[in-house]
């Protein structure tokens, strides 16, 4: 179901001709005074004469610009593509973000062609790897259910990045972690885009087996019986409501050597009407993406195997999809969650925590280092934080390394508080607590019912424990953008494998 898009990555120091290929991209900034070239490959007497023109060619170095002039001899190259990083200083280097952007921004642009060469500005190891991380996510095409690719254009498939680090030993694992992210991203896009008619629970549950495959984990998948044997009554008050019926899926990768016990807990709501509490017809296609938090944390997990890091990691997919029908959850029906918490359920929309209880106490059961939960949760998460930023809420200890695991990732990540005087408001009167409560800050409220089933470590202790909410930009409605294609996005993975590596870093 899932193609893993490959590209093949690698990095050359001299002579353009000797390495040519379809286009030839170089870097023009925003300055105070205009549009600046950036460092090149090109002789001093062309490089002079293209700085000297692009105010006529109506070059800004604006973001997103990729302006394609006739190649010169020189580069070996048919096309030349003068590609915009935005807003440059003088003197100050470009962040590892903006060099995956724009390198992400052009070879999105120049698909159509087979070959580019990438000419940016590189001062260091990790300036080549952004490079080639916004190229490999940029590489990205969804065409899967096309009847004909009769005006299509596939990917970039080769991209040389022209850099006097080539020979730099550090350089070839720093490539091989770039195309290993590219793919780990690009395959939890291409989950998300599928359609609810071939993406459902169990279809999704054979998705996490295939992508498996070569890989070593263990993959577990309990169906409807053992669910409802086993007591997941989260995900099964969610998903009985469907002729598909639910499936939790467990992705364990679990090396000899690990040092560290992470768990991942994701939402896998293959499409959500909203159930009984029926959503409005208006914008209900996008929730084919509702499951894109168990799409990220597969894609994590199976990353860091690939990887090879020595952490004991595990994927908990909690997949139903919520419809309403004769045998569906009402509301003010109380659910008996895996682990023996009661829940009423005053509104059936509000779903996505229901199956993320039942996963996060599975989860604690195996007393890991710590619990990280994705999700497409909220609908204020977008009010509060808007389509590009995710909310991460919970214990201090996991919540700061997550946003200092994002910014070094280069994706938008916000901790929010958790206020205890939220959690009254989800008192119930007839079971331990509603799933609904406080309206105002409804993006916290969640979070604060997912607290309530964080199990304790061994110690006695709260296990560790932080939420991302990635309603907003899990999924893009507009236009592209960087390296971000329309629909599905794959945001939080390479946040997840940075804190992972973050983590062992300092165990």
């Amino acid at each position: 179901m899932v193609k893993n898009t490959e590209i093949n990555l690698s990095a050359i120091a001299r002579d353009l001709k000797k390495a040519a290929s379809d286009a030839v991209v170089i870097g023009v900034g925003q300055g105070a005074d205009g549009p600046v070239l950036l460092d090149n490959p090109l002789t001093a007497k062309s490089a002079e004469a293209l700085a000297d023109s692009l105010k006529v060619l109506g070059i800004t170095g604006a973001a997103d610009q990729a302006v394609r002039l006739p190649g010169l001899p020189e580069t070996g190259s048919g096309v030349l593509v003068l590609a915009g990083v935005g807003k440059v200083s003088d003197g100050q280097r470009l962040s590892g973000e903006a060099l995956r952007r724009a390198a992400g921004s052009a070879v999105r642009q120049l698909a159509g062609l087979s070959s580019v060469t990438l000419a940016f500005p590189t001062a260091d190891v990790a300036d080549v790897a952004a490079v080639a991380e916004g190229a490999a996510l940029g590489a990205y095409s969804f065409t899967e259910h096309r009847s004909s690719k009769d005006g299509l254009k596939d990917p970039v498939s080769n991209v040389a990045i022209f850099t006097e680090l080539a020979g730099d030993k550090e350089l070839e694992p720093a490539l091989k972690r770039a195309g290993l992210l590219g793919r780990a991203v690009n395959a939890t896009r291409s989950l998300v885009n599928q359609p609810p008619s071939h993406l459902y629970p169990e279809s999704f549950a054979d998705a996490a087996k295939e992508l498996s495959k070569g890989l070593p984990v263990k993959v577990t998948v309990w169906d409807e019986k053992r669910l409802e044997k086993e007591g997941f009554g989260g995900i099964m008050g969610v998903g009985k409501g469907s002729a598909r019926q639910p499936r939790l899926v467990k992705v364990e990768y679990a090396p000899a050597k690990a040092t560290r016990k992470i768990a991942l807990v994701g939402k896998g709501i293959t499409f959500d009407t909203g159930g009984i509490s029926i959503k409005p017809a208006l914008g209900m296609g996008d929730m084919k993406s509702d499951m894109a938090g168990a799409a990220v944390v597969l894609n994590t997990v199976l990353a860091l195997a690939e990887l090879g890091l020595p952490v004991k990691a595990t994927a908990w997919l909690c997949i139903a999809e919520n419809m309403p029908s004769g045998a569906a959850s009402r509301p003010a029906d109380v659910l008996t969650m895996f682990g023996g918490k009661t829940v009423e359920v005053l509104n059936t929309d509000a779903e996505g925590r229901l199956v993320m209880a039942d996963g996060i106490v599975a989860a604690s059961q195996e007393f890991p280092d710590a619990i990280i939960d994705v999700a497409t949760l909220t609908g204020a998460q977008l009010i509060a934080l808007g389509n590009r930023t995710a909310g991460v809420m919970g214990a201090d200890s996991v919540t700061g390394p997550l946003k200092a695991a994002a910014d070094r990732a280069g994706e938008l990540v916000w901790p929010m508080p958790l206020p205890e005087e939220l959690r009254p408001s989800l008192d119930s009167q007839v079971a331990d607590l509603a799933n609904i409560g406080e309206r105002h800050g409804g993006m916290m409220t969640a979070a604060v019912f997912l607290r309530e089933f964080v199990g304790k470590g061994k110690d006695g202790q709260p296990i560790p424990w932080a939420h991302i909410d990635i309603a907003g930009p899990s999924f893009n409605n507009g236009a592209p953008y960087g390296y971000t294609p329309k629909q599905g996005t794959g945001c939080t993975v390479r946040t997840l494998v940075a804190y992972v590596e973050d983590l062992l870093a300092v165990a």
